[in-house]
């Protein structure tokens, strides 16, 4: 396989470059503390606007358990699918799997990250919309709309 890494991707066979690309896939965790809004809209999002290009999932410090209305309602707004989401727990997630954690909610995360994780972990908190109106998860859905669009590429880049 490593000799198949040298040649350029036109010269492998179309099932190499598939595994090629497969493995140069980077990876992002979005965590935020119930996983019901925020890293659940992440999770959402950039599936929406990096498509097959990055592995997206998202997970949270003491998962709610569900998902409010409210959030799926702002994200199926601008036609973004919510179809496959549901809360879970951090402790539910092979993070080593991972190349980029945002931790969305400034949780010291520490204690809950494996030390044998070699990826990256970025802070940058996003206002919670939880128990909220639907303007409130609006603004949410666009920061993080914004950070994912605009952000995102930045730290993938410098991983």
């Amino acid at each position: 396989m490593f000799i198949f890494l040298l040649l350029p991707l036109r010269l492998l066979p179309c099932c190499c470059i598939f595994l090629v690309e497969h493995l140069m896939k980077k990876s992002v965790l979005f965590v935020c503390y119930g996983n019901a809004c925020r890293s659940i809209m992440a999770e959402a999002l950039a599936r929406h606007h990096w498509g097959e290009k990055l592995e997206v999932a998202s997970a949270g410090v003491s998962a709610l358990g569900y998902i409010p209305e409210e959030t799926n309602n702002v994200l199926e707004e601008v036609g973004v699918s919510t179809e496959g989401l549901y809360s879970k727990d951090l402790s539910e997630m092979d993070i080593d799997g991972f190349h980029l954690i945002l931790d969305l909610v400034l949780y010291p995360l520490e204690g809950m990250i494996p030390p044998t994780f070699t990826g990256k972990v970025i802070p940058w908190h996003v206002r919670d919309p939880f128990m909220e109106g639907l303007d409130s998860f609006r603004q949410t859905r666009n920061d993080i709309e914004w950070l994912v669009t605009e952000k995102l590429s930045e730290w993938l880049d410098g991983e």
